[in-house]
């Protein structure tokens, strides 16, 4: 989709009552950008804000070579000429239509694209045996795999999640990331995805924008991001790193999985992963523990060499966040300033992350 070569640039500003939104974002042309923050952060306003569902807001939107809005030359396209397709928290399906009507529905005001594989999205999505059921029999989790279905084969050129699975419980919420991840292989289709839980974003998103109180405290590249020293408070739980490597080991016995990555390998919980799949892991930054060499009789079943390369204050005066290398993948560690200190590191010093593997299953 040509048009959305130059990514998305939204420059909005909106206020009601204490609310405020005040952002200035710049998201690449292709993969998943996370919109991620505390609750009442603005992630949803400023979904909407892009969608053109806040006609109060002002600014300028532009995705691609396509001007969306711009307050001062009073241009607003309206939300349906936008090619958005938007999935919200609570699936606003048609309840007198089937879920076969919903999905056409969609499909037909786009023209029926033939570029577009109808019987494969329903295949993936497993809504094969759910055509013909009215969809005020289905389960939360049917529900919102309609909604995804119906709003990809409305030929968006971007889509949007709102929180799609904030409301469903674990199994459902699993089986549907599966199904985000292959989606993000295989589509050439930029998202953007609201979430307040760090781990979904982990697994899916390239790019994130981190906000608070209604503006952008950082944006950039997912773990890049995430391992910045500067974040507020109000984030600290999300700080961490990703790794991505590929899964060369499987011990049936234990029921754990090998990841190979450029600063060594860790032990994982086994969930369905396959030798030779490509995997993200987050490790935040709580569940790191430095010691100055590797231990023996030690529980934690991954030890990782690393290179101190900086240390901030956190947000508790007793806590420091240190930055670390480990062959070119940056890590972080919160740790105790007493522990800091009593071991006399510095930048520059090597040290050793322990991480228990119970802590990486994402």
């Amino acid at each position: 989709m040509t048009e959305a070569r130059h990514g998305l640039h939204a420059k909005l500003a909106w206020r009601r009552g204490d609310m405020v939104l005040d952002v200035d974002i710049a998201l690449p042309p292709t993969g998943i950008t996370a919109l991620f923050g505390p609750s009442g952060a603005g992630k949803t306003s400023c979904l909407r804000a892009i969608a053109g569902l806040e006609r109060a807001s002002e600014g300028r939107v532009t995705f691609g070579h396509e001007v969306w809005q711009d307050s001062a030359r009073r241009v607003f396209v309206q939300p349906h000429r936008r090619r958005l397709g938007y999935v919200f928290q609570e699936p606003s399906l048609f309840v007198h239509r089937s879920v076969a009507g919903n999905l056409d529905y969609g499909f037909r005001r786009a023209g029926r694209p033939a570029h577009l594989d109808r019987q494969g999205l329903i295949e993936r999505f497993g809504l094969r045996g759910l055509l013909d059921r009215g969809v005020g029999g289905l389960s939360g989790g049917e529900r919102q795999r309609v909604s995804m279905v119906r709003a990809l084969l409305s030929d968006p050129a971007l889509l949007l999640f709102d929180e799609p699975l904030s409301a469903l419980d674990a199994n459902a919420r699993s089986d549907l990331l599966g199904c985000l991840e292959s989606l993000h292989a295989e589509l050439d289709l930029p998202m953007i995805y609201v979430s307040h839980n760090i781990d979904e974003v982990a697994r899916l998103a390239d790019h994130i924008v981190l906000l608070d109180q209604g503006h952008v405290v950082a944006q950039g590249a997912l773990q890049a991001t995430l391992t910045r020293l500067d974040l507020p408070p109000a984030l600290a739980e999300a700080m961490g790193s990703v790794i991505e490597g590929a899964v060369v080991g499987y011990d049936a016995h234990d029921q754990l999985i090998e990841l190979d990555f450029p600063g060594g390998t860790l032990w994982l919980p086994h969930r369905h992963e396959v030798v030779g799949q490509r995997l993200r892991c987050r490790i935040g930054a709580r569940d790191v523990v430095l010691t100055q060499a590797p231990l023996a009789g030690t529980s934690a079943l991954n030890q990782i060499r690393c290179r101190i390369v900086a240390m901030a204050d956190a947000d508790h005066p007793s806590q420091c966040l240190v930055q670390l290398d480990a062959g070119g993948s940056t890590l972080l560690a919160r740790i105790t300033r007493r522990s800091w200190h009593a071991q006399g590191w510095a930048p520059g010093n090597e040290a050793w992350a322990q991480v228990k593997a119970v802590a990486l299953g994402l």
